[in-house]
């Protein structure tokens, strides 16, 4: 069962929601408009849902976009069709994979750039800690450069527009998703996060909100200012977040989602206490942000349920208990024979994108791309045929 975690003002928060779910004239969240006093019953939320203007931003380096990206295709965009989709990736020999969105519903905007050095001032080095960042402080700060550009790209397209949405998703490129997004994410006043993988703080892998709680969630550069004249310092990302909402007064909402972050990276096992766990993408339980990687030798059953009990719950662990939560061995590289593995347990569907993402030729990633900057409203990346020539190669003649 979810829980719910409180910053400050958080009562304040709890009794609103509790006067609107006690009200007989539940709130329309389209525009905020009461719903029809003739209605016998009040709209469910997946038709109150159907009403409102959804923003989903992705954002993250395209490293296994072929393994992730049918599942968002899929368990996110596919459940909300009226939503817009807004991409925000630096350029990398991966990029061609973004070709798979070329079946998204919706594409707003998609941004495709070149990272560039972030100045780190005194006060960041106060601030944040680089301790356990692949890629120090300026890993940090380009994380949090990377989440608060997917916020202003949905701003602009608001004013092109006229409109404002009414929620926002922020999830990530490198997250794969077993299961749907459910419409019991969607919680008025309240910011929803995954459970679990708090590293001190509160998951940030995976965001929910409406406009105004999205906008100061999204904000992660510029809100580092709050925190340095509030005096934190030696905070990870996780605890950033955390303090970034609390001072802004807002509630959070943890959720169990069936998703998972899909990571090439080394990691001790078993884990300790205070170790990260990966889990096998396999898993049938409520993942909610963790570590994960398809193996073949994997941990599950009570040898599991030892490693996972005697983690710090308020580091790294997840929800597991009865779950069937498996564990990966994840002290080297992938398994040989993952690809099999991951084919077996994503369905046929995505086996066969994944493979045609790894068998693409040149021509087919240029005709892709080419069709997805058809349907996306703002583009701003190189052309399709120099993206895939970064990551492909020249054409062989």
């Amino acid at each position: 069962m979810a829980g719910v975690y409180t910053g400050l003002g958080a009562i304040t928060a709890l009794l609103a929601v509790a006067t609107i779910i006690s009200s007989t004239s539940w709130l329309i969240l389209n525009n905020g408009r009461p719903a029809s006093p003739s209605r016998a019953q009040p709209e469910t939320l997946p038709t109150r849902l159907d009403k409102t203007r959804i923003a989903v931003c992705l954002v993250g380096a395209a490293r296994r976009f072929e393994l992730t990206g049918p599942s968002i295709l899929r368990n996110v965009l596919a459940q909300y069709p009226q939503a817009d989709l807004f991409l925000h990736s630096p350029l990398d020999g991966d990029t061609y994979k973004f070709s798979l969105l070329k079946d998204a519903p919706r594409v707003a905007a998609v941004k495709i750039f070149q990272p560039r050095h972030i100045v780190e001032t005194d006060a960041h080095l106060r601030l944040l800690t680089p301790k356990k960042s692949p890629k120090g402080l300026q890993g940090l700060l380009q994380y949090f450069n990377l989440v608060e550009g997917c916020l202003g790209l949905i701003q602009s397209h608001e004013v092109r527009n006229n409109f404002t949405y009414d929620w926002i998703v922020r999830t990530r490129v490198d997250g794969f998703w077993a299961g749907p997004l459910k419409p019991t994410a969607f919680e008025p006043n309240l910011y929803t996060i995954p459970e679990g993988s708090r590293h001190g703080g509160l998951n940030d892998r995976l965001g929910i909100g409406d406009r105004k709680l999205s906008t100061v969630a999204l904000s992660r550069l510029t809100m580092l200012k709050n925190l340095a004249e509030a005096r934190y310092n030696n905070l990870n990302s996780k605890t950033t977040f955390m303090h970034q909402l609390n001072l802004s007064h807002i509630s959070v909402h943890e959720h169990q989602f069936r998703f998972c972050i899909v990571s090439d990276r080394w990691y001790k096992f078993p884990p300790g206490r205070y170790d990260t766990p990966v889990a096998s993408i396999g898993s049938h339980g409520p993942l909610s942000g963790a570590k994960c990687r398809p193996c073949q030798c994997v941990y599950a059953g009570p040898q599991a349920n030892q490693i996972w009990a005697r983690l710090d719950p308020n580091r790294g662990r997840v929800e597991w208990r009865n779950k069937g939560l498996g564990l990966c061995n994840a002290t080297g590289d992938w398994e040989k024979g993952w690809e099999e593995v991951f084919d077996e347990l994503a369905g046929a569907v995505a086996a066969k994108a994944r493979r045609r993402v790894v068998g693409i030729s040149v021509a087919e990633c240029v005709h892709d791309l080419e069709e997805l900057r058809g349907r996306t409203s703002k583009w701003e990346a190189l052309d399709p045929g120099k993206i895939c020539l970064i990551g492909l190669g020249p054409i062989s003649t």
